[in-house]
């Protein structure tokens, strides 16, 4: 099979972490024999010192002609007094609008041999954990209404959460489809106790798992309980979807309890099969260029891409499996390295991961 590939390098780490993840998905596909072209487009900071822009309009149109794209990182020191409408962050905000991107799906993996860099109790996370928490991206209490006044107490402001059934039935069309590849088991994160908004999303998501996923087990959890068990018994949980503003914090609660940012992919997906696929971190412009970050999660990305965007399931599992070998056998990055341990590069992880595939 052919693939073409959108690659946005980005910023500081970027090109290495891309580097990385393009090594071994021509592993994959020497293996398999697939072939992946890959086109690389500027975004971010680099954008605007090569054109001014931090989305080039020929960025976009490769975005949309490729299969799929995968980023690096964004940002950096050098853009940090930019107008808040020409920083390279907001690159990335336009290539999700126009991808037409409204989910975010952000596996929290903890693998086995790292369990011990987890800020939990190792007896609660020793035999692996991985949260995958599907996030809704465009709607909710961040692009709802919103304003502020003066009134007789003084300045008062508001913001306001809304979902119609549409939006909640698409990003739960996403949880679904991963649920049903994975343990046919989801957990649906609301306030339905206090929140109208989230009776709604509740409703919703239970009628529309019933009429067209009815192998799939629901299950709700609050919030603010969901929030406690991710502490409390992280392995408990498999697929999660819930609300924008929820999401944005329950992700980032789920990513400390594997240990290292360095480890978590992301992507974001939409109706089409192209997505968008990420590692979580950022740019880390202090060790751009010293082949010193981890190309983990950037290569963990390019098998959501695999198994997501080109329902290559195999292929997507030999990646994971060699980047398991990888661990045990004791390599290790800077960042997930314990003390004492030898450390290797960013370039000699992805090429170990490559030979593994």
């Amino acid at each position: 099979m052919k693939f073409t590939i959108a690659v946005l390098d980005g910023d500081g780490i970027g090109p290495e972490i891309c580097a990385g993840a393009i090594q071994v998905l021509n592993a994959v596909g020497a293996k398999y024999g697939h072939q992946f072209t890959f086109e690389h487009y500027p975004i971010g900071g680099c954008a605007i010192d090569e054109c001014g822009d931090p989305l080039p309009r020929a960025t976009v149109e490769g975005c949309l002609a490729a299969d799929s794209v995968l980023l690096g990182a964004v940002g950096g020191y050098k853009w940090d007094d930019m107008p808040v409408d020409k920083r390279p962050e907001k690159g990335l905000l336009r290539i999700r609008q126009a991808m037409g991107l409204y989910s975010n799906i952000r596996p929290a993996k903890l693998w086995k041999s790292l369990a011990k860099a987890s800020p939990l109790r190792y007896e609660l996370v020793k035999d692996g954990v991985e949260i995958i928490i599907v996030r809704e991206l465009t709607g909710g209490i961040y692009f709802g209404e919103r304003g502020s006044a003066e009134g007789a107490d003084g300045e008062y402001a508001w913001d306001t959460e809304k979902y119609s059934v549409k939006e909640i039935e698409r990003i739960t069309r996403i949880a679904c489809e991963l649920a049903v590849k994975r343990s046919k088991k989801l957990v649906s994160v609301d306030k339905a106790n206090v929140l109208q908004s989230s009776r709604l999303w509740r409703k919703t998501v239970h009628e529309y798992c019933a009429r067209n996923y009815p192998q799939i087990e629901v299950k709700d959890m609050l919030v603010d309980n969901m929030a406690m068990q991710i502490v409390k018994n992280p392995a408990q949980f498999d697929v999660v979807v819930t609300s924008n503003m929820f999401g944005d914090i329950l992700s980032d609660e789920a990513a400390q309890v594997t240990g290292s940012i360095g480890m978590l992919a992301s992507s974001s997906l939409g109706d089409s099969k192209r997505g968008l696929y990420e590692p979580i971190h950022g740019s880390a412009p202090d060790i751009a260029g010293k082949d010193a970050a981890n190309p983990i999660a950037t290569i963990l990305a390019a098998a959501m891409m695999l198994r997501d965007s080109f329902d290559l399931v195999r292929e997507y599992a030999a990646i994971e499996i060699a980047v398991q070998k990888a661990l045990d056998d004791g390599l290790r990055t800077a960042d997930i390295a314990e003390k004492g341990m030898r450390t290797v590069s960013c370039s000699e992880m992805a090429q170990a991961i490559a030979d593994r595939v």
